[in-house]
């Protein structure tokens, strides 16, 4: 923790003071000598304040300034661990500024370029997290969109097929009897119903599949899928989040459950009955903050710093980078199974497939294996003789060939976090340029981590 002291010498009868880390909650200075201190023990960061003098808010224009998106202004400190007392930076010519109606009446510089790297991300990532903050789940929502809905009492068969036809990886089940959302069904729900249709097939026949529902077969999951001690797994509240809740939270919601989305329901109940407004995805929160950052990308100078300098995503230990999760990748010929067996197990939604040389192929994504519900793949086919290659081939014939979204590890934030707007795109592999070497992997869950650090 670091001592900081911050003071407003311009006169006044009255001053209190707020910040970023007070939650804006307002706090009386103390007047010393001829100015109002107030001292604070903060964490190393990066944090905004401002001052309320007489009643009217200002801010003290020989300290740095930031503006939000909203014209709101506000003085910017760096608080390092290596002092008792901060040095605030050379201050910046003096701006003009109407203190009362609290707006710049010149433009903002952009951020020195000599800035350190670890002030830079520590100056992004509290701006970021400011857009995110003072916007709820309700501004992302788009004002009309289509959104599928299953009843659990539908048979799996049937529900895997449309899902299939509609190219839906997960999709909110409504019971009628309680008369609301009460789960989900997932592409990894497929997966672990094709394995218990193969290991156990007098349990759960192909033909029993016609007419098992959706709710028999979630209650047979928790007992087929249970501890090694045999108890039953234990069924999880659903997880959810509010249209009133702001974009941080539900971004943290999503990581923390290692989902791909969550529902959203209304704050306020209304007379339909139905509580679901639509789900919350890391990708349209991505598109919103983009837009956002594309306004005044100039003042961002770490969008346009190279992969290579910023700590963010996952990758080979050849390259001599360091991440939390171990890069999977396997190759053509690899079974199925051991293709599912590690999403499934290191809850990860993608794994790129590679060549006998590591140089990248493909991506089979946990999604993929929908394309199995088509005219009743999975029935016919043995999970144990089944490759990668043999998974593929059948997603080629139901939707063709695809793109495999890739960048260099030269490639900058910005770009990254473009290709990653793009409808469908949930992460972007880092390969070698004339090999195509599988360096690392970005994924929308590495951005919001790495963003919300």
């Amino acid at each position: 923790m670091v001592l900081q002291r911050f003071s407003w010498p311009y006169g006044g009868r009255h001053a209190s003071f707020c910040g970023s880390f007070t939650g804006w909650r307002e706090y009386p200075m103390a007047l010393v000598g001829t100015e109002f201190q107030v001292v604070f023990d903060l964490p190393p960061g990066v944090y905004q304040y401002r001052f309320l003098v007489d009643g009217v808010w200002r801010c003290d224009e020989s300290k740095p300034i930031m503006r939000d998106e909203y014209g709101l202004i506000s003085n910017e400190v760096l608080v390092e661990n290596n002092a008792q007392q901060v040095v605030q930076p050379e201050p910046s010519p003096i701006r003009g500024i109407n203190m009362d109606e609290g707006t710049i009446l010149t433009t903002m510089p952009p951020e020195p370029s000599s800035q350190n790297p670890g002030m830079q991300i520590a100056v992004f990532r509290h701006r970021i997290s400011g857009i995110l903050l003072h916007n709820t789940i309700y501004d992302v929502v788009p004002l009309s969109s289509k959104l599928a809905i299953l009843d659990s009492q539908l048979p799996v068969k049937q529900a895997f097929k449309i899902m299939h036809d509609e190219g839906l990886a997960l999709v909110p089940l409504w019971d009628d009897h309680q008369g609301t959302i009460t789960g989900m069904l997932t592409a990894s729900d497929f997966v672990l119903m094709l394995r218990k249709l193969q290991r156990n097939i007098r349990a759960l026949g192909n033909e029993e599949l016609e007419m098992h529902p959706i709710s028999a077969w979630k209650e047979a999951k928790l007992q087929f899928y249970g501890g090694p001690d045999g108890a039953a797994m234990q069924r999880r509240p659903l997880i959810h989040v509010k249209d009133s809740d702001n974009l941080v939270d539900v971004a943290l919601t999503i990581i923390r459950n290692e989902i791909s989305s969550v529902p959203i329901f209304k704050s306020l109940p209304d007379s339909s009955g139905m509580p679901l407004l639509n789900l919350a995805t890391l990708q349209g929160i991505l598109k919103f903050l983009f837009s956002k950052l594309q306004e005044q990308a100039e003042g961002y100078s770490l969008l346009h710093n190279q992969l290579l300098n910023i700590p963010i995503g996952t990758w080979s230990p050849h390259t001599g980078r360091t991440s939390n999760r171990l890069l999977r990748t396997l190759r053509l010929s690899s079974p199925l199974n051991s293709c599912l067996d590690l999403l499934l197990q290191d809850r990860v939604s993608s794994i790129p497939i590679v060549d006998d040389n590591g140089s990248l192929r493909d991506v089979y994504s946990l999604s993929d294996i929908m394309a199995l519900a088509k005219n009743d793949v999975y029935a016919r086919i043995e999970l144990e003789q089944v490759t990668v290659q043999n998974a593929l081939d059948v997603q080629y014939q139901v939707q063709g060939r695809r793109q495999c979204h890739t960048c260099l590890q030269t490639s900058t934030l910005l770009e990254v976090l473009e290709e990653l707007c793009i409808p469908g795109v949930r992460r972007v592999v880092v390969i070698e340029q004339s090999t195509r070497f599988v360096e690392g992997i970005i994924s929308l869950r590495d951005i919001f981590t790495f963003l919300l650090g």
